[in-house]
C-alpha cells in the first residue's frame, strides 16, 4: 500500500520561514501532512528561485519530513522569478529515476516548472501545476494547448507503466465540483474549454480517484479563495485539485480525500492511498 499526498502550498518559502497568521496555519497543515508519514508528497506552487531550495529550506523541511528523498523543478528565465514550481518528497527506502519532461508548451509554461516525473519501479508519479487561464481568461487559449499536450504525455507514460497522477488541475470538472457553478461558466478554471480537456483527458484511459471512491456527492471542495474572507466558512469552494490513476489500476485505490486544513484558505492536501 502507497500513501501519497498532494499540496499546492502557495509558496513554500512563506509557509517553512515566516511567523505571519497565514504561516502559522501553513505549518499547522505541514505537521497534520507529516503525521500521516506519506510515502510521496507532491507540492505544487512552490516559488522558490531558480536554483530551489536553500540549504536552510531543505533544513525546515527536513524537521517535517525526515527520511525523504527531495526532487525539484523550479520557474526559470525567461518566465517569471519566484513563480509557479513543483516539488516531490519520497521515502529513502523507494526507488525512483527522475524524467525529463518538455511537453513544447506556448509561452514560456515549459520554464515554470510546472511538470515534475519519478519512475517508481511500478508506476510514473507525475505531479503537476496546471496554468491558470488568468484574469480576463487571458491566457485561455495556450491553457486549452497545455491540456492537449498533457494529455499526449500521460498517455504516452501509461503506454509503458501505469501511472498515478496528481497536483492542481486548475479545473471544476463538473458542476459538482463548485459551490456556485452558475455564476462561474466563463470564470478560469469552469470555462467550457477547461472542462472538455479535463474530460479528454479522462478518455485517454484515467480515472478521477475521487469520484471513483465517492460517486456523485456533493460539497467536497478542494479549494477556496482567499479574497473573500467567509469562503471556507460558508464553503463556497472548488473541486480543482486531484489524484489521477491510470484506468487499469483503478480498483487498487483504496481512499481518496481531501485533508483537513482547518481555518486556512486557499488550498487543502488531497489523500491517495493505493495498493501498488
Amino acid at each position: 500500500m502507497k500513501r501519497i499526498i498532494s499540496w499546492n502550498i502557495d509558496s513554500l518559502n512563506a509557509a517553512l520561514t515566516s511567523t505571519s497568521d497565514r504561516a502559522l496555519l501553513s505549518q499547522a497543515v505541514l505537521k497534520k501532512i507529516a503525521d500521516l508519514d506519506a510515502d510521496i508528497i507532491a507540492i505544487q506552487e512552490t516559488k522558490l528561485p531558480a536554483d530551489g531550495p536553500s540549504a536552510k529550506h531543505l533544513e525546515l523541511l527536513n524537521n517535517y519530513f525526515h527520511g525523504y528523498k527531495t526532487e525539484w523543478i523550479s520557474s526559470v528565465p525567461p518566465a517569471k522569478k519566484g513563480y509557479a514550481g513543483t516539488m516531490i518528497l519520497y521515502k529513502e527506502n523507494l526507488s525512483a529515476k527522475r524524467e525529463g519532461v518538455k511537453l513544447n508548451a506556448p509561452d514560456t509554461m515549459d520554464d515554470e516548472g510546472r511538470l515534475l516525473t519519478l519512475e517508481f519501479e511500478n508506476f510514473y508519479f507525475v505531479n503537476v501545476y496546471t496554468p491558470n487561464s488568468g484574469d480576463g481568461l487571458k491566457r485561455l487559449a495556450e491553457r486549452q494547448q497545455w491540456d492537449a499536450l498533457y494529455a499526449d504525455y500521460l498517455s504516452s507514460l501509461d503506454k509503458k507503466k501505469a501511472v498515478v497522477a496528481c497536483g492542481d488541475f486548475n479545473v471544476a470538472h463538473k458542476e459538482i465540483d463548485l459551490a456556485n457553478p452558475a455564476s462561474n461558466h466563463f470564470s478560469a478554471g469552469f470555462t467550457d474549454e477547461e472542462r472538455e480537456g479535463f474530460t479528454k483527458l479522462l478518455a485517454r484511459g484515467f480515472t478521477d480517484t475521487f469520484r471513483f471512491i465517492h460517486g456523485d456527492v456533493k460539497d467536497i471542495y478542494s479549494w477556496w479563495g482567499q479574497r473573500i474572507k467567509t469562503s471556507k466558512i460558508n464553503n463556497s469552494g472548488w473541486r480543482i485539485d486531484y489524484f489521477l490513476v491510470s484506468d487499469r489500476i483503478k480498483n487498487q485505490v483504496k481512499k481518496s480525500e481531501m485533508i483537513d486544513s482547518g481555518p486556512r484558505q486557499d488550498h487543502t492536501p488531497i489523500l491517495l492511498e493505493i495498493e501498488i
